[in-house]
């Protein structure tokens, strides 16, 4: 391999590099997001006054629940993808909200 093919190579693999960083990145921001409207429903209906209300927010809640355990989901399989096995540091970093409020 010539000096210019191998240096050309280099920045191709750092380029990988940053876009693997940018990709888990952006998995743990849609993971926060996701978990922001968890904790935003579930305060809802904390402060929901009549049972019909109650019965609206809890399947907003169970939708908005699903979505941020898929977005966990692919937070896990985004650091498994990159070597990261030990998923403890995300069950510290975003611990996994009630089935229900």
């Amino acid at each position: 391999m010539t000096r210019r093919t191998a240096e050309a190579h280099e920045r191709i693999k750092e380029e990988i590099l940053r876009e693997k960083a940018a990709a888990l990145g952006r998995a743990g921001e849609r993971l926060e997001a996701a978990l922001a409207e968890v904790h935003a429903v579930a305060s809802a209906w904390r402060a929901a006054t009549d049972d019909a209300m109650r019965a609206q927010l809890g399947g907003e809640y169970d939708r908005v629940w699903r979505a941020a355990d898929a977005a966990r989901l692919a937070l896990l399989i985004q650091r498994e993808a990159l070597g990261l096995r030990d998923q403890r540091v995300v069950d510290q970093q975003f611990p996994r909200p009630p089935r229900r409020p």
